[in-house]
């Protein structure tokens, strides 16, 4: 049976290529953990982690004195005695009021096959605290930086309006202790300016908090925002100089999330190809589909050899795009290789076939099926619907096209062609 034959031949050579492009796909991937593993270390090395800046912790701390009796003596002749002790309590207080402005500005960097969205922050927080207690002790202000690895340039830390110069500790915790009276307010201002990557959360406390008069303003100078997995959106946003103006703002709530924003990265090159290569033999598939449909109506008269051809160059297009995206901006990797793939398909067929047929037919069907689904990588979420909208369209044509197919004739052993419908 020669197009049963035919059949076959088509199948082995398109199992070949999706087995070249899954190892290809691999190769990606594989290239892309290697990159990240050597590099993310080093860039949050220069750059800094995701930041995560916690509360000041306020710890009030008092002593007492109270009276017990203990024993003395031997075992048979004890004698009891009143003593006066010293013994020191501690309450964690939480602020009456915060008001924190936050400045968050993308400074995306590239290396290799990975983007690495990294941002430079300005950090501005106030906090005050009225001790409820009728006792008279030590407030302990703890400062928590959000790394221990990171930096803070022009850090500054001030306790009723005195900046604060020395305290207990410099490392990723600074406890500075203040000496307070029932009913005083204390009022603690923290600025610095640092790096980060990824994104910045604030965390108003460990677990479930109160927050009273609370105010945090994030402003990003990236329009395309998006928040923490475990964070809380904020209360409204604005437009402002090209990116936003984010406000979380409670006179009274309980709440144990956080609040932040994630710094946007571009599409990864690395994974990118990967995906393209993994989707590639469904787009080749649609390809030959459409060609050998033409090809039986008698429209072409192509080879199983021509259809190797043709999913080499298919598959020149992710060879291509893989090697060179990093070194090239994406978009140029892109066209690069799509006009490449494009022009061995329509150059091949143009001798095999005519100009007309390499053009209209084969050209369109290349930068539909390749090119189009290809690009649908680019809008994460679209692509399998890309795939859907272009196999329904096919498979359209496909049955329009081979409606009054005599299929019982293209399935016998005569070697004749089907005839063109009218």
């Amino acid at each position: 049976m020669r197009e049963f034959s035919r059949w076959i031949a088509l199948f082995v050579i398109l199992v070949t290529a999706s087995v070249a492009w899954l190892t290809l796909g691999s190769v990606m991937l594989v290239r892309t953990e290697s990159t990240e593993t050597d590099l993310r270390g080093a860039v949050s090395g220069l750059w800094g982690e995701a930041l995560v800046q916690p509360a000041p912790d306020l710890v009030f701390e008092w002593q007492t004195s109270e009276r017990r009796t203990e024993l003395t003596g031997p075992a048979d002749a004890q004698v009891s005695r009143e003593v006066i002790e010293r013994v020191s309590h501690q309450r964690a207080l939480q602020p009456d009021a915060t008001a924190i402005e936050v400045a968050v500005d993308d400074d995306v960097r590239r290396k290799g096959l990975m983007w690495f969205p990294m941002y430079d922050l300005d950090f501005s927080g106030t906090w005050s605290v009225t001790h409820p207690g009728p006792e008279s002790g030590v407030l302990h202000v703890r400062w928590r930086f959000p790394s221990a690895d990171g930096y803070y340039d022009d850090f500054r830390l001030a306790i009723d309006g005195v900046e604060v110069q020395s305290g207990e500790g410099w490392g990723q915790v600074l406890d500075v202790p203040i000496s307070v009276t029932a009913g005083q307010t204390v009022n603690i201002a923290a600025t610095y300016k640092s790096r980060g990557q990824e994104s910045f959360v604030y965390r108003p406390g460990e677990g479930v908090v109160p927050l009273r008069d609370f105010s945090l303003t994030v402003k990003t100078d990236f329009s395309d925002i998006d928040y923490p997995g475990s964070a809380m959106s904020p209360s409204e946003r604005r437009a402002e100089n090209g990116g936003w103006a984010l406000d979380w703002k409670f006179e009274r709530l309980v709440t144990g999330r956080t609040m932040g924003v994630v710094v946007p990265s571009p599409i990864q090159p690395g994974p990118l190809a990967a995906e393209m290569s993994f989707s590639a033999p469904i787009s080749l598939a649609l390809f030959i589909l459409w060609l050998y449909v033409l090809d039986l109506l008698g429209r072409v008269n192509l080879h199983p050899m021509h259809y190797a051809f043709l999913a080499a160059a298919f598959f020149s297009f992710h060879l291509l795009f893989g090697y060179s995206v990093d070194h090239l901006p994406v978009e140029a990797a892109f066209g690069a290789s799509a006009a490449v793939s494009v022009g061995l398909v329509v150059s091949y067929l143009r001798i095999v076939t005519g100009a007309r047929f390499a053009l209209r037919e084969a050209g369109v069907a290349q930068l539909v099926y390749l090119v189009g689904f290809s690009a649908a990588h680019f809008w994460d979420g679209y692509t399998g619907l890309t795939l859907t909208s272009i196999g329904i369209v096919t498979l359209f044509a496909v049955m329009q096209l081979t409606a009054r197919v005599d299929w019982s004739q293209i399935l016998s052993s005569a070697p004749s062609r089907a005839p063109s419908p009218r």
